[in-house]
């Protein structure tokens, strides 16, 4: 016995005037989803009724058909519909492609309804992709290709750009075996070859998220935040014939510039333009470079120039300036986030405090002709010139005539010095930015002088040494000023000090071992009892109470110098100090960070730039950690920085230990003026202001 298929019949398509139809309340589509009807409406006006409307017959009470038509399937082309009718723009009779079916049919009407919204299968993203691409290669613009569908140019650009992909991967993403975001990473880079070569990399192991695709395809460009981009510029970049890469779905600081070989040539002539014009002042010599690694002037010394003095209307501004910034700074000093206009603001004022703090300096033509230039870019792109660096064999001075001792002509010439920079590094060890507030110096120094004290304290023999070293200068004649050690062991009380200075392991440590000690001595002296029990102490105990009363006249801290003698330190006597205090520091092995001192927001990050925050985070926890906040504003970046620097090490120059030459390890066996003062201390002398206001001391960095 032989089964037959029945077959099916379709329903049958008419048109059906538009008066004639009416939305169904079985329809079950209620939430809004998809493009708007406005834009479905546009939509037909523009390619016309795309899709028929799935219809059946109205029935009356009595089961006969009323002429009317109920769309059960269809609702928002209805809708599109109807909206165009309301304008006028098409006619309420007009007839519309309908497929009719039976008022009697088996099947329900919400069924339909449904299952002509579940069936529908949305397109794959790449299909659309590539119909884009088709459009746009049969002559339709990206602006044309967005009107055509409702959406921005930008989305256009970014479905273009991913189409543009490597063949290869897209049919894996087609098959699923990538995401949507990593196809977006593969777009920062044009080579399909490179775009290969990443994602088999890749593809097997652990790290496969998008910012490790970009990071790879991008190792080779240079970014267009990079100091060198800044410097050069991206226009003279473009216009050198340069092609910068953007990234269409994330945010690219600019892009990333392709051509690193033109770039560093575009560097490289413009710092010799810029060099050439500092040659004729009557430098001996000049070199430059994109950035100088660490250490480059070690071994030199810097003279110090005389700065240009400000006129008043120059000081005036200044005064004006600073005064805004600390009413600001106090304003908001208790907001965790700045308003957007106040933190710009603030940006402002820092960077025109600086061109104040760093104005020009004069220098004496005899020094010039014996000194030479470093000619490099900042952190923010600027031009970096560094004056006055003395070579040791140019130590001799220069005869009368112009030449040097050996005849030579004291002439500049250029050399383009230092380790060249390599693409997408930079070696901003070397930067000069903006010295620390005179203020937070004080402050910081504080803490090094307590801590000295501590470490003075716990040895004998250093205290011991130090004290006939202060008696002998006494005893013998040697009179001087503003020594490290005060002999008469007088306390030098901190007047600047960080607010939780009395909380550090430092000052516990004294506090407890002087508490100690007061218990032992019998502090009412009453006849010769304290010179007894002091006489009856054992050597060990006898060295340890000295090193503990020496260890208070201990002092590390920076002061402004008095340039009028009188009361304070001179300048002199401020080297002088500081040149001791290292000394007792390189004695004692004294490491500010075994001592507890981290830097936060309250000590340190808070209390300077932003350009100051990167830096300390770029020598502490390096470049990375500075990709992962210099987008941030400045409270937020300094949180951010106290979480990165907590366990680095990481110290701010004034709590750094010097590390003198071999031939420097006695300050009293040389010439105190070969002795250059650390670089947080190297100013011009001291500048008259209100300590207060905490004015940035001139530094050479």
């Amino acid at each position: 016995m032989t089964n037959t298929t029945q077959k099916i019949t379709l329903s049958p398509a008419r048109d059906i005037p538009f008066n004639k139809l009416v939305l169904s309340q079985s329809n079950v589509r209620r939430v809004k989803a998809g493009i708007s009807v406005e834009e479905l409406a546009e939509s037909i006006v523009r390619r016309g009724l795309i899709q028929s409307l799935h219809v059946r017959p109205e029935l009356d009470e009595s089961g006969k058909e009323t002429g009317m038509f109920e769309v059960p399937a269809g609702g928002r082309r209805y809708r599109a519909l109807e909206l165009l009718v309301r304008q006028k723009r098409l006619n309420k009779t007009a007839p519309v492609p309908c497929v009719v079916s039976e008022a009697d049919a088996d099947v329900l009407i919400d069924e339909l309804s449904l299952a002509e919204n579940i069936e529908r299968a949305p397109l794959h993203p790449l299909d659309q992709f590539r119909a884009f691409q088709v459009l746009r290669e049969k002559g339709m613009s990206e602006e044309e290709i967005a009107a055509a569908f409702f959406v921005d140019v930008k989305v256009v650009k970014q479905r273009l750009r991913l189409v543009a992909v490597s063949p290869v991967l897209l049919e894996i993403y087609a098959e699923d075996g990538m995401t949507l975001e990593q196809l977006m990473a593969f777009t920062v880079s044009e080579d399909h070859a490179r775009q290969e070569e990443v994602w088999d990399a890749i593809r097997d192991g652990w790290q496969t998220e998008p910012y490790h695709i970009r990071r790879l395809l991008t190792e080779t460009a240079v970014r267009a935040s990079d100091k060198r981009v800044l410097f050069v510029g991206i226009d003279a970049y473009e216009a050198a014939g340069g092609y910068v890469l953007r990234d269409l779905f994330q945010q690219d600081d600019g892009g990333w510039l392709q051509d690193p070989v033109l770039l560093d040539r575009l560097v490289g002539e413009k710092l010799t333009s810029e060099a050439e014009a500092i040659a004729a002042e009557g430098w001996k010599w000049i070199e430059t470079a994109a950035g100088f690694p660490y250490g480059h002037d070690r071994g030199l010394r810097q003279l110090l120039g005389t700065t240009v003095d400000l006129t008043d209307e120059e000081r005036s501004t200044h005064e004006a300036l600073r005064d805004e910034y600390d009413d600001l700074e106090a304003e908001y000093a208790k907001t965790d986030e700045l308003p957007d206009e106040i933190d710009h603001r603030l940006g402002e004022i820092e960077q025109a405090l600086e061109e104040f703090d760093n104005r020009p300096m004069v220098f004496e033509p005899e020094q010039m002709g014996c000194a030479g230039v470093f000619v490099s870019i900042d952190i923010e792109g600027g031009l970096l010139v560094q004056r006055g660096y003395v070579r040791p064999e140019d130590e001799i001075a220069a005869h009368p005539d112009g030449e040097d001792a050996d005849g030579a002509d004291s002439g500049g010439t250029i050399a383009m010095g230092g380790e060249p920079a390599r693409s997408g590094e930079d070696n901003d060890d070397a930067e000069t930015i903006k010295p620390l507030p005179e203020r937070l110096i004080t402050e910081l120094t504080a803490y090094r002088t307590l801590a000295l004290r501590d470490a003075v304290a716990s040895n004998p023999h250093i205290a011991m040494t130090a004290l006939l070293h202060k008696l002998v200068q006494d005893c013998f004649g040697m009179h001087v000023s503003g020594c490290a050690l005060e002999a008469r062991v007088r306390e030098v009380h901190l007047a600047v000090q960080p607010p939780d200075l009395g909380d550090s392991s430092p000052a516990k440590s004294i506090d407890d071992r002087h508490e100690a000690w007061k218990t032992d001595i019998p502090l009412e002296d009453e006849g010769d009892r304290l010179w007894t029990w002091l006489d009856g102490l054992d050597e060990a105990s006898r060295q340890a109470l000295l090193a503990h009363c020496v260890s208070f006249g201990i002092t590390a801290l920076y002061e402004r110098p008095n340039p009028y003698s009188g009361m304070g330190v001179s300048q002199h006597g401020l080297e002088r100090r500081v040149r001791e205090a290292d000394r007792l520091t390189r004695l004692t092995e004294l490491d500010l960070v075994e001592a507890g001192w981290r830097p936060t927001v309250e000590n340190y990050l808070g209390r300077v730039t932003k350009s100051r925050i990167l830096e300390a985070v770029r020598e502490g926890a390096g470049d990375a950690a500075v990709d992962l906040i210099e987008h941030l504003k400045k409270g937020e970046m300094a949180k951010e920085a106290e979480r990165l620097l907590a366990e680095t090490g990481w110290l701010p120059e004034p709590l750094r230990r010097e590390e003198p030459d071999d031939a420097a390890t006695d300050g009293n066996a040389q010439d105190e003026n070969d002795v250059a003062l650390p670089a947080f201390l190297a100013s011009e002398g001291g500048a008259g202001g209100d300590a207060d206001h905490d004015p940035a001391m001139v530094a050479a960095e």
